[in-house]
């Protein structure tokens, strides 16, 4: 199990005069029961496996990170490194998976077999397979695995779409090395985005017991289906404290097929920078509450942009998919077949229209990085002093328009402008200059910057009235 990174929070307590509960009618009392695992765990045990890895030792040459010209350097001048042959030690792992196909096809989390050189699969009856890696997928943190085996049990895939909050929930694997191991508890909440690298996972959070060499297995309902994968707990110990994160099953199945058929995951895009709408920007936007994508870049040439979207929309449903947050869209439009069209609910200008757009698949982007620029300016009612920008400073930073700020004072201070902020737009406006800058904001109390800060491209939202 990957611990997900975390910080010990010191929380308040506040005491609260005791209410005594109300005695609960004897005929009652009958009907009132806990949760009985013990059919589900007859049925579906089985098909759980515990997944045993070997990274072999390796004599690296030379010193770790250097070229044999830079390590000779180094030791001609007399630093303390060992510069022959290193050894690294043997590691062994451990994790869980559970078959999916009778012919040996078995699902599990792709660091449980990451750098494995060999894997072993044993199965509650006790036998063992070698283990061979089909694919894996670092990003939703999927792998499959196959061994040579007919006839094996295999679990049932229900629906993680289906799940809701609230509803009991068990998990079956290996903690620590303890082979089915079942534990139990709720759905705690769901399209949790976590601060890791699995930017495509809107994990379902329970309260479930889970610890390392739960990795890779089921999440069950109570229908003894497959709702999730264990991937994540939530730790400042490295063991579990009320807060686990499993993979939706209906991603996992996804990524699965596509690893199976083609050996990698190929993920769709729209091409555009996107940040969450709070409050602040909400209000400046004219929108009743915060939700949805605001589109803060479009990439030329883009499928985005050959749909017309531009910077200031905000992109609130996919397929009439309801959009909360900014990190639902990537996740919504990766699952899509690059070519597919979906249909993007867009709110420009306080009014919401329907914009087709045709997904591509996602590829490898060089973020440019932006040059410091030169200072001078005046100030104004937002707290800044801005300067226009040469058709040199334009072209350098690859925009058509926009002013620099040179210097910052509340209110944008308190709101987050930085010095050297480039703003592109205000309240969606292009701003081609300090004086249409001025003449945008003018008797606006609350307004919306679209800056570009390094090679990004964020929205700020300044009360003027504050």
């Amino acid at each position: 199990m990957k611990p997900v990174a975390a910080a010990i929070i010191a929380a308040s307590v506040a005491f609260a005069p005791a209410v005594w509960a109300e005695t609960i009618p004897e005929s009652q009392a009958s009907e009132i029961r806990l949760p009985d695992f013990t059919k589900l765990v007859e049925e579906n045990g089985k098909g759980v496996v515990n997944i045993s890895t070997v990274q072999k030792a390796k004599t690296l040459q030379g010193f770790p990170g250097l070229s044999r010209e830079e390590a000779e350097i180094f030791r001609r001048f007399g630093f303390p490194f060992p510069f022959g042959p290193q050894q690294t030690p043997e590691r062994r792992g451990t994790g869980s998976g559970f078959i999916v196909s009778s012919d040996g096809i078995i699902l599990t989390n792709a660091h449980v077999v990451e750098g494995a050189d060999e894997l072993t699969v044993r199965l509650t009856d006790n036998r063992e397979f070698k283990g061979k890696v089909l694919g894996s997928d670092k990003k939703t943190d999927i792998a499959v695995v196959k061994i040579e085996a007919k006839d094996l049990p295999v679990l049932k895939i229900g629906s993680s779409e289906n799940l809701k909050v609230g509803e009991w929930v068990a998990a079956i694997g290996s903690p620590f090395g303890l082979e089915n191991t079942v534990t139990a508890g709720i759905v705690s909440a769901k399209s949790r985005s976590l601060p890791s690298d699995r930017q495509y996972v809107p994990f379902i959070q329970t309260d479930v017991a889970v610890n390392p060499g739960n990795s890779g297995g089921p999440l069950f309902n109570m229908k003894g289906e497959v709702v999730g994968i264990n991937s994540q707990i939530f730790s400042t110990s490295g063991g579990f404290m009320g807060l686990s994160f499993s993979i939706p099953i209906d991603l996992a199945i996804q990524i699965k097929d596509q690893l199976v058929k083609d050996g990698h995951v190929t993920r769709s895009r729209i091409g555009v920078g996107i940040q969450s709408v709070n409050q602040a920007l909400a209000e400046a936007f004219g929108m009743k509450t915060p939700h949805g994508a605001a589109i803060t870049q479009v990439e030329k040439d883009g499928p985005a942009a050959k749909a017309k979207l531009q910077e200031g929309d905000i992109i609130v449903s996919v397929n009439g998919q309801t959009i909360r947050s900014a990190n639902e869209l990537p996740i919504k439009i990766a699952t899509f077949k690059p070519g597919t069209t979906v249909t993007l609910g867009i709110l420009r200008e306080g009014k919401e229209i329907k914009v087709p757009v045709t997904v591509e698949a996602v590829k490898d982007e060089n973020a440019s990085n932006a040059k410091p620029v030169a200072q001078e300016a005046q100030h104004g009612k937002l707290g800044i002093a801005v300067k226009n920008l040469s058709a040199e400073e334009l072209k350098a930073q690859e925009i058509e328009s926009g002013v620099l700020v040179t210097d910052v004072r509340d209110p944008a201070l308190r709101a987050g402008i930085k010095v050297n902020d480039i703003i592109l737009s205000a309240n969606g406006r292009p701003v081609k200059n300090t004086k249409g800058l001025a003449n945008i904001i003018k008797g606006a109390k609350k307004v919306a910057l679209l800056v570009k800060r390094g090679s990004n491209r964020l929205f700020i939202a300044v009360d003027m009235a504050k």
